[in-house]
Order: structure tokens, then C-alpha cells, then sequence
């Protein structure tokens, strides 16, 4: 007869496991009966103790050396090497399960890094134009008859006045003019029978217009300060009046007519960053267009300006232009920040947050539906592997860590192809690529975590499979 020591007592061999009580334990691992003597009584050849306390005693004895032993058939190791198996074992659902979960990463990826390079490039450029311009305009009062009325005038000499401030590059003037009904055509005869069209607006600005609000001209020039100051008959068409007129070059020296009278097109203007109304019209000198149309004063003074320069052009322009009544005009200054830049970067976040988060969200589902399917095939595995002594935890674990795999395994490689389109988009628009470091780790994480979300109803479901059930269905 074989003795094992347990604590203070020694099993041996038995015939029938009722004398002490064992089939109470429930124990299925041990394939012997066992009878329980004490330790001293196995040296000294004593007789075992019987009665309720060895029965007891066996038990807690026997009941502790199944657990241990349960425990030690299914470890951690076990885990990581059935969950390889498992998601080894079929390569082409783990391709497809990858392929939903790259997609979903890619996507949030691709989408953040454009949001944030698109906003880069729009803040860029908008500051740019926002942080370099300034303007000044008459201050208006409400009359009793609800009409604004101007509190003052802009001197004809502003622009020369404005740009003896300090930080103030180049100025311009600008005005409406109003040429009494008169058509704008590009022929001289009048032709009853043809169907009137809307002329042009007509307006009237100083030389350094153009630059004030960066300008540039598709053909010719703008005219300069001699034309003012001679108030010569000459015009610079915008790039939708010319197309109106059926101008498009100069080098002709072709005119227009304003009522009457004709004016030589010296060039036309194909994009300005402020001001973009006078694409439509025709611009006419400040010296021609007083001569002609008795234009009274300057309506507007735009001025490019220095980086930084805001504050000092809003506390000393308004005295350049009348020292004696400064508070008589309006002035319009770039200011530290934008607001409609951090809208502009929020839209776009917002938008493409939500795509990625669609595309996420189809990823995750995929995953939870191939895991379940995957259970279900494999009903038999998970009899056989609960019967040898696997616990409800180990199975559930087994399927959410072949989960989290996947999930992990699809993140890297999403993170990897989004950043790769975003430099490539980029690169192609001529744009710097602008994206977060932790957006990429925080992606590449992110995979795992639907995967581990996706994961635990499958989990679930496979843990609650009983052997003896699954292990009828067959393997």
C-alpha cells in the first residue's frame, strides 16, 4: 500500500472511498481510493483516526491538492500558446479579420492626418493674409431716418499718409463710382436689337492698390501714379469683366466705353486676397475717375502691413489721416489668434473624426463576428480542453487575447498605410504632412482595444460551453 503525506495526514490506498467520505469531495482528477492515517501514526505504527474529523481533514486536504493541480494544467503560457494556435490555425479569416481592422485604423489615421494638415495649410494661409492686412474706413452714425451717415472723410493723399507709419509697407485707396447709368461695352455702336445686358460696377482706386491687397495680373499691369495724377483714360479690368466683355489681352491696347467715352485696357487683374468684387468690375484711376464722374471722396484705405505691426497702425493712422479728429474712422486690425482659424481646424477635425469613427466601428464588428463564428466551429476544442481541466476563465481569456492579437496586428499595420497616405496625399498637393505622433501610437493601441471590446461577448459565449455538451456534439 502507497502512503502520500497531505499536511498532518497520509492517504493510502482504499477500497471503497465511502469510509471517509470522499465521494462528498466531488474531486474528479483522482483515479484511486485513498484512506487518511496521520503522520505520527504512520512512524509509530499507530491506527488511523476515524470519524468525522478525518473525514473532514481528508477533504480540505484532497480539495487543496485538486486546485493546485487544476491550476497548474492550464498557465499562462498554455494561454498564449493555444490563442496562437487558434488564430495560426486558420490564416484566412485572420487575413480578413486584419483586412476590417486595418481599414478601420487606416481610416481614423488617414483622416486625423489630413484634418490636421488641411488645417495646417487653411490657418497657414489665412494668416498670412489675416496678420498682414489692416484697413480704415469713415466711423458711420445712424440719423433719425435710419441712414448711415459718414462721421468724416479720407483725405485723397491717405495712402501717402498711411505709409509713413511705421510697419505699413504699401497702401491703396478705393471707391465706388457712379457713372450715371452709363453702358460698359467693348464696341462702339450701339445695337438697338440686341438684348441689354447689366454693365460692370465701376471703381476707382490710387496705384498702390494692387499690392495693398495682393493683386496679381493675368495680362498687362496696373496702372501707376502718373495715370493718376495726369487722369488719363485708362482701366484695369477684373478677370470676370474682361470674360463679360470679351477681353483677353492687352497687348492690342483693346478699349472699353463708359457711356461715350473711351478708355484704353491696360491690364486685368486674375486674383486678389481681399476685395474679390472687383474681379467683376472696371477699376479706373482716383485723378480719372474725379475728372470724369466727380467721384467725391475715398471710401476705403487698405493697407499690407508687418508682422506684429497691428497695434501700432490702429493707434497712429487714425491721427495720420486727421490729426484732428482721429476718432472719426473705423479701423480693422489683425489681432493676436483667429477664431475662424480654430472653427476652420475644429469643422474638419469633427467631420473626419466621425468618417474614421464609422470605419472603426465596421472594423470591430467584423472582428466580433469572425471570433463568434470561429466558436462555434470550434465547440468541440472547447469540450475537450474544459474536460482535461481548462476553467471557464481560461477558456473566455484563450478568445479574448486571440482578439486583442488580431486587433494589435491590424492597428500597426493601419497606423503604418494611414501615415503612409497622408505623406503621399501631401506630397502631391504640394502640403507639409502635419500629424500627431500620439494620434499614430494612440491608433496603433487603439486596434487592440476593439479588439479586446470585440472580443468579449465571443468570450463569453465560448465559456459558457459545457464539456460534457460540446463533447456530444463531436469534435
Amino acid at each position: 500500500m502507497s502512503n502520500v503525506l497531505l499536511d498532518d495526514f497520509a492517504v493510502t490506498d482504499l477500497t471503497s472511498a465511502n469510509e471517509v467520505g470522499f465521494n462528498e469531495v466531488g474531486v474528479d482528477s483522482v483515479g484511486t481510493d485513498f484512506d487518511i492515517v496521520p503522520n505520527n501514526a504512520q512512524s509509530d505504527g499507530e491506527s488511523a483516526p476515524t470519524g468525522f474529523r478525518a473525514k473532514l481533514a481528508a477533504r480540505r486536504a484532497l480539495r487543496a491538492a485538486t486546485k493546485t493541480s487544476r491550476g497548474n494544467r492550464f498557465g499562462v503560457r498554455d494561454l498564449f500558446r493555444e490563442a496562437g494556435a487558434g488564430i495560426d490555425a486558420r490564416p484566412g479569416r485572420l487575413a480578413l479579420n486584419i483586412l476590417g481592422t486595418v481599414l478601420g485604423i487606416a481610416s481614423i489615421v488617414v483622416t486625423v492626418g489630413l484634418a490636421q494638415t488641411a488645417s495646417g495649410q487653411i490657418a497657414a494661409q489665412f494668416d498670412a493674409i489675416s496678420i498682414t492686412h489692416a484697413m480704415a474706413r469713415p466711423r458711420t452714425t445712424n440719423t433719425w431716418g435710419n441712414q448711415q451717415l459718414a462721421a468724416g472723410t479720407i483725405p485723397w493723399d491717405a495712402d501717402t499718409r498711411a505709409e509713413r507709419v511705421n510697419g505699413v509697407e504699401v497702401a491703396g485707396l478705393i471707391a465706388s463710382v457712379n457713372v450715371g447709368g452709363a453702358r460698359i461695352t467693348a464696341v462702339p455702336v450701339n445695337d438697338p436689337s440686341q438684348a441689354a445686358h447689366a454693365s460692370p460696377p465701376v471703381f476707382a482706386a490710387s496705384a498702390g492698390l494692387l499690392d495693398a491687397i495682393r493683386g496679381t495680373t493675368t495680362a498687362g499691369r496696373f496702372f501707376d501714379a502718373g495715370h493718376d495724377a495726369r487722369a488719363d483714360r485708362v482701366v484695369v479690368l477684373g478677370a470676370r469683366a474682361a470674360t463679360r466683355l470679351g477681353i483677353s489681352r492687352v497687348d492690342r491696347q483693346p478699349s472699353i466705353f463708359i457711356g461715350d467715352r473711351s478708355y484704353t485696357v491696360i491690364g486685368i487683374i486674375d486674383d486678389v486676397a481681399r476685395r474679390s468684387d472687383i474681379l467683376d468690375g472696371v477699376i479706373l484711376p482716383n485723378g480719372t475717375a474725379r475728372n470724369d464722374f466727380a467721384l467725391g471722396t475715398p471710401e476705403e484705405l487698405h493697407m499690407r502691413i508687418a508682422v506684429g505691426a497691428g497695434p501700432v497702425v490702429n493707434a497712429q493712422v487714425p491721427t495720420a489721416l486727421n490729426p484732428n479728429a482721429p476718432e472719426t474712422f473705423q479701423m480693422t486690425v489683425p489681432v493676436t489668434g483667429s477664431v475662424m482659424r480654430d472653427n476652420i481646424q475644429a469643422d474638419l477635425n469633427t467631420v473626419f473624426l466621425a468618417l474614421g469613427g464609422v470605419a472603426l466601428l465596421i472594423g470591430g464588428l467584423g472582428i466580433a463576428n469572425s471570433t463568434l463564428l470561429s466558436v462555434m466551429e470550434r465547440v468541440g476544442e472547447i469540450g475537450l480542453r474544459r474536460a482535461l481541466g481548462a476553467r471557464r476563465r481560461d477558456i473566455g481569456f484563450q478568445f479574448v487575447l486571440e482578439c486583442v492579437a488580431v486587433g494589435l496586428l491590424g492597428g500597426l499595420i493601419g497606423a503604418a498605410i494611414g501615415v503612409g497616405v497622408v505623406v503621399v496625399a501631401s506630397a502631391a498637393q504640394s502640403w507639409t504632412p502635419i500629424l500627431d505622433p500620439i494620434v499614430i501610437v494612440a491608433a496603433a493601441l487603439g486596434g487592440g482595444v476593439i479588439g479586446l471590446v470585440a472580443g468579449i461577448y465571443p468570450a463569453l459565449k465560448a465559456a459558457s460551453i459545457e464539456p460534457i455538451a460540446a463533447l456530444r456534439g463531436g469534435l
